[in-house]
């Protein structure tokens, strides 16, 4: 990296990030495959939750913005290790370890997660804690703590406790008959230290107390015992106040909150006989599994902490002590509490093409030439409506849909149900296993069933993560077929948080390829030619390895610009690697992770990587190739990631309208061009913010996009 732009750059606080990596040695005989070449997967992953973390230090953010960054930490480190970590350890348990392509084994991967985690957690309750807590007490939003309340909010919080808590919380005294409960994943619970003898004459010394999971963690005083302002109590609060209540005639000596968070990975058969049974059984097993994590007040007693250690079978390793909350999560509920609107992103209407506006028929419009929109800043709506015409469309014969995530009052299942009921064959690919989303997909499956649709579940094995639909119409006594492809889900509420292309389309190649592709998942036989779309786990590796490898022959002339959320599969980045070798240039625009090193001599000299963290959730895949001139442009489901590749049910599809390959262009040098919302790794695997040059404007990418396409 040149000096000029090193001074762009601000450097992350060293402390908190993972052991930076030896760089290789420069050479022209540097492997590919060597292992010093890769970066580990969880540190990385690690480290995209960090990115997110310090948004919550960025003052051109709103304030409860800002806090909602924080929060957005919490959830992803609850993820990271329910499904990370506790994989790491079933490798252990059952002696499953396998080495990774940074050469670390999970034992020392366990380990450096560990020391990392609990900086980053550190970091994140004194952020809460001393920057975001004292800067909404000054906007008037005060979090009440017990030995503030005045007599009449400690009234009110005692008549609530007597109405709302009381009656559905659950103490358990602990004794032979009354063994250590089983808790739910990530409940909120208290250890609480005892003396005397209950009714029964026993006399145990502790006692847990579940919170009730259907109380709000966070509850708004009334206005009538405050003194102005919004004034917030913490559940946690009330019941450390009133625990004695719990316990008639018995001194509590001390109450504690703690949280432990279990494996929620879902192990599966390949050889099931009924997926969907299978699965109802398996998500009871979620809320018990192998616990993780144990987070427990500062303050606990060491002897406690080390009893609950000890129930739950974990070590000091995966022991997290915090000043504040056990859960942070919980505090996206402020945003919904308190009405400030001046603290908060101003609000935006999504713009919607005029080629769609002419047109009162989406039909009419796709036929005129292609579609391409960009989520969040360009309307999801026309998704829907392609659907609502397609239902109530006597021309309209038969639909098709692939369905990963969609909500639970989603408009296209409406429109899916609609169409069935109106008789047009409707068929829908539910992937079930879409992680967190399997019961409600579970309800969605029973739904569309009841209403005519045709359910299938896809492939055993394979998750369908593909998002296509497919309308089969009849227009002049032929068939044509309109197909929508997409990077994300058909999910209306992502589509206003997450960016996303549909691309629309009656090209009949693409319509063929799909419609093969349904084939292949509804019932059973050879994979199929297909001819323009790539799909995994058939053609979508070997093509990408290959447009990669055509660069490469290219040499200098060579340009690929890749857009993915994470990029960790070992044979596209050794082709990649091979590609800065033989003088192509390369930018990643990564989100998450990433196993690729750049920038080392000899090795990756002209690949960049940029990870853009802003206002939305960056979810476009998007593969670029500047084929001499003959650019190639594909919109993707898929990531560059084994997963996605290798064994998932994926689509790349091609965008060919010059217009639209230009627009493409155009978005992607947009982030390109970002100084400030992007952040830029480093060789030693380190990420540094981008700040804008002295004199130099500052560019945010998706502030740019917002004003190109809304006008806001």
């Amino acid at each position: 990296m040149s000096t000029e732009s090193a001074n762009n750059l601000k450097d992350v606080d060293a402390q908190n990030v993972p052991a930076p990596v030896e760089v290789p040695a420069p050479g022209n005989d540097i492997d590919v495959a060597a292992q010093e070449n890769y970066f580990n997967r969880e540190l990385s992953q690690l480290q995209f939750n960090y990115r997110v973390l310090k948004q919550a230090l960025d003052t051109t953010h709103p304030l409860l913005n800002r806090l909602m960054f924080c929060c957005i930490f919490s959830s992803n480190m609850d993820e990271f290790f329910e499904i990370r970590v506790a994989g790491l350890r079933q490798q252990i348990k059952y002696g499953r370890e396998t080495l990774g392509s940074d050469g670390m084994m999970p034992e020392q991967v366990l380990g450096e997660i560990s020391r990392v985690a609990h900086e980053y957690i550190r970091e994140q309750y004194d952020i809460i804690n001393n920057v975001l807590i004292p800067e909404m007490e000054q906007e008037n939003i005060h979090f009440v703590r017990r030995r503030e309340w005045t007599e009449a909010q400690a009234e009110w919080v005692r008549r609530y406790f007597d109405e709302e808590i009381l009656p559905v919380v659950s103490p358990i005294g602990l004794d032979p008959s009354h063994p250590f409960p089983r808790l739910v994943n990530k409940s909120l619970n208290f250890i609480v230290e005892l003396d005397g003898k209950d009714a029964f004459g026993r006399e145990t010394g502790m006692a847990i107390v579940p919170a009730p999971r259907s109380l709000p963690r966070l509850v708004r005083l009334p206005d009538d015992v405050c003194n102005g302002g919004d004034n917030l109590v913490f559940l946690s609060s009330m019941i450390h106040a009133h625990t004695d209540e719990l316990f008639p005639g018995m001194e509590v000596k001390g109450c504690y909150q703690f949280r432990l968070t279990r494996n929620a990975d879902l192990e599966l058969e390949d050889d099931l006989e009924d997926l969907a049974s299978a699965l109802r059984g398996e998500l009871l097993s979620r809320r018990f599994g192998d616990g993780v994590r144990l987070e427990v007040a500062d303050n606990c007693p060491e002897e406690l902490v080390h009893f609950l250690l000890r129930e739950f079978g974990l070590t000091d390793r995966d022991l997290y002590k915090v000043h504040g909350p056990v859960n942070l999560t919980r505090l996206m509920a402020v945003g919904g509490l308190v009405d400030r609107q001046d603290l908060t992103y101003s609000g935006f209407s999504p713009s919607i093409p005029r080629q769609i506006r002419i047109k009162e028929s989406m039909f009419d419009a796709i036929r005129k030439r292609p579609l391409l929109l960009l989520h969040p800043y360009e309307n999801f709506s026309p998704v829907v409506d392609l659907l609502r015409q397609a239902a109530k469309d006597p021309q309209v014969l038969a639909i098709r849909q692939t369905l990963y995530r969609t909500g639970a009052d989603s408009e296209i299942v409406e429109a899916l149900m609609d169409a069935a009921r109106r008789g047009k064959e409707v068929t829908a690919i539910i992937e079930l296993r879409a992680r967190f989303s399997e019961a409600e997909n579970l309800e969605l499956a029973s739904r569309l069933q009841e209403a005519g649709v045709i359910v299938v579940y896809g492939v055993v094995g394979y998750k369908t993560h593909a998002k296509m639909i497919l309308i089969v119409r009849r227009e002049e006594g032929k068939l044509r077929r309109y197909v929508h492809l997409g990077t994300g889900n058909y999910h209306a509420g992502n589509a206003r948080l997450y960016t996303d292309y549909s691309y629309m389309t009656c090209d009949e190649s693409i319509g063929d390829d799909v419609n093969k592709l349904f084939q292949q998942l509804t019932g059973m036989g050879k994979a199929l030619k297909i001819k323009k779309l790539f799909h995994s786990p058939f053609t979508l590796h070997t093509r990408l390895l290959g447009l990669v490898e055509r660069e490469a022959e290219l040499g200098p002339k060579g340009r690929i610009i890749f857009k993915f959320n994470a990029l960790t599969e070992r044979e596209l980045i050794k082709a990649l690697y091979r590609a800065s070798q033989a003088g192509v240039q390369i930018d990643l625009i990564i989100r998450g992770i990433c196993c690729l090193r750049p920038e080392v001599p000899g090795l990756s000299d002209n690949i960049r990587v940029r990870s853009i963290i802003g206002r939305f959730l960056e979810h476009t895949r998007v593969y670029y190739f500047g084929n001499d001139g003959r650019t190639e442009v594909y919109g993707s489901s898929a990531d560059g990631m084994e997963r996605n590749l290798l064994s998932r049910v994926e689509t790349a599809f091609p965008i060919e309208d010059p217009a639209l390959i230009a627009r493409v262009r155009e978005d992607l040098d947009t982030y390109l061009a970002d100084n400030c919302q992007s952040w830029v790794l480093q060789p030693d695997g380190s990420y540094i913010q981008n700040q804008p040059a002295e004199g130099e404007d500052r560019l945010a990418s998706q502030l740019v996009l917002l004003e190109r396409l809304t006008g806001k």
